[in-house]
């Protein structure tokens, strides 16, 4: 029996038409400038050891192609020694000036504070924000690591705190140097006297609360770890992950990855939480080829497919065997996580998607209102028990429906995690993906609703 819901209350339709758009874009460079950079990168992060003539000054160090094997595997890119089209587009991606070391790892020497109640000072300002914007981005950002750990935090307004916090340019006399916009975005110490501890802004970058230039707050918070004793991580979801990215701040929790570094950071200073405290845990970064794995929703957009899962995404091209994984607001900055629904509208070349509430978002349409759960393509809606279909220009809904799933997709289940229509149509329940031929009108195939990603 078809089932109809009248609208009783004020409903928000939560639609949202998003253009494809690229994250940073970069000027073209000489062939010469790219080897320098890359040579640069390698050097700074990686531990290139050459002399001015470029040669290695003795056999036993890495070459570049060895090197480069190295960030590629930090990054999980495809280990290939050779500067590819993936691997030059990290390189210039805005990042943190320290190098990169393994996976969680204390600092060469294991430096650590010795104490658990420790102080910070901000010895100056950025003229891009408000200074009670900036203490609150700084204040905020040491609250992540005070809420995992026994660690305390107190600021002070004058002489030498055990962090000092401050706003540099070129060479800060560190033997650090900044870079100017948009590369090396902050550096910090590991503990220990002096400058030990300390955490330097490029003030040359542009500083700000919010997505636009560089979010204050998760550049502190990323930092601090350093200053802690952390190492950068290679799960790209975790605060200690070394690129930027943004996320709204409200959103933000800390990943299990990093919780697990500042808990291996409190046990070797022998910190410990009381016995009857309630372990602190976070979201955990969804592994590609994980068995279990499931999506939100998944969409096409310009040839590509994109699988959305909570505030990450996917990106295949059907032609490549590589995919890479991705925040969504690394490419969509205002665009919060949680995407339930998503189609490409080729007309319009926009991206069309909803799932912007902790509820799920509901659409009126010509006296119905409906679950705008799943969409497989245009002009299908699908939601729990109902298949809608709906005409975007004529903004009603086509004669005839809503009616059951099983009507037009027999073999289908009744509830539909995503779909999408790429030739065949697939319908993703869980953890498995079914292939639905519509000219003959049923189930071909039944594979892991990973299997695009070459799983």
């Amino acid at each position: 029996t078809e089932v109809t819901i009248r609208m009783k209350a004020l409903l928000l339709v939560l639609l949202f038409y998003v253009a494809s758009s690229s994250a940073f874009p970069v000027a073209p460079e000489t062939e010469d400038e790219d080897k320098n950079n890359q040579l640069n990168y390698l050097q700074h992060f990686y531990n290139l050891e050459t002399d001015k003539q470029s040669r290695f000054k003795n056999k036993n160090i890495k070459t570049v192609t060895e090197k480069l094997k190295e960030m590629q595997a930090f990054f999980g890119l495809k280990v290939t020694g050779k500067p590819d089209v993936d691997t030059l587009e990290v390189m210039k991606k805005p990042r943190c000036g320290v190098p990169d070391v393994g996976q969680y790892v204390l600092t060469d020497g294991n430096p650590k504070w010795e104490r658990k109640n420790l102080t910070y000072r901000i010895v100056n300002y950025t003229p891009d924000m408000n200074q009670a914007d900036v203490e609150k981005a700084i204040q905020k950002a040491f609250k992540v690591w005070s809420d995992v750990s026994p660690l305390t935090f107190k600021r002070i307004y004058d002489g030498n705190a055990d962090i000092m916090m401050s706003f540099e340019t070129g060479d800060h006399r560190d033997n650090s140097p900044f870079d100017g916009p948009n590369g090396l975005l902050a550096h910090a110490f590991q503990p220990g006297n002096g400058i030990g501890g300390d955490v330097h802004f490029d003030e040359e970058e542009y500083w700000t609360k919010g997505s636009n230039g560089y979010n204050l707050f998760f550049v502190a918070a990323h930092e601090l770890g350093h200053s802690l004793g952390l190492s950068h991580s290679t799960d790209p979801g975790a605060l200690m992950y070394p690129t930027y990215s943004y996320i709204e701040p409200n959103e933000f929790h800390l990943s299990q990855d990093d919780i697990n570094g500042i808990q291996t950071f409190r046990s070797a200073t022998d910190l410990k939480l009381p016995d009857n405290s309630v372990q602190p845990t976070g979201p955990t970064t969804p592994v590609t080829c994980d068995s279990k794995l499931t999506f939100d929703a998944v969409a096409s957009m310009r040839g590509e497919l994109l699988f959305f899962k909570g505030r990450y995404f996917w990106r295949k091209h059907p032609q490549m065997t590589e995919v890479d994984l991705n925040f969504i607001s690394l490419f969509w900055p205002n665009l919060p996580s949680g995407i339930q629904a998503a189609y490409e509208n080729v007309e319009r070349d926009q991206l069309i998607l909803n799932g912007f509430s902790t509820k799920n978002s509901l659409i009126y349409v010509s006296g119905f209102v409906f679950d705008f759960l799943n969409v497989i393509n245009l002009p299908y809606i699908v939601n729990i028990f109902l298949l809608f279909r709906y005409d975007e220009n004529s903004r009603s809904m086509d004669q005839g429906y809503p009616k059951k799933i099983i009507n037009d997709f027999p073999g289908i289940g009744k509830k539909i995690d995503a779909a999408f229509q790429y030739g065949y149509i697939y319908f993703f329940i869980g953890t498995r993906q079914f292939q639905f031929d519509p000219n003959v009108k049923r189930v071909v195939s039944v594979m892991k609703s990973n299997s695009w990603f070459n799983c």
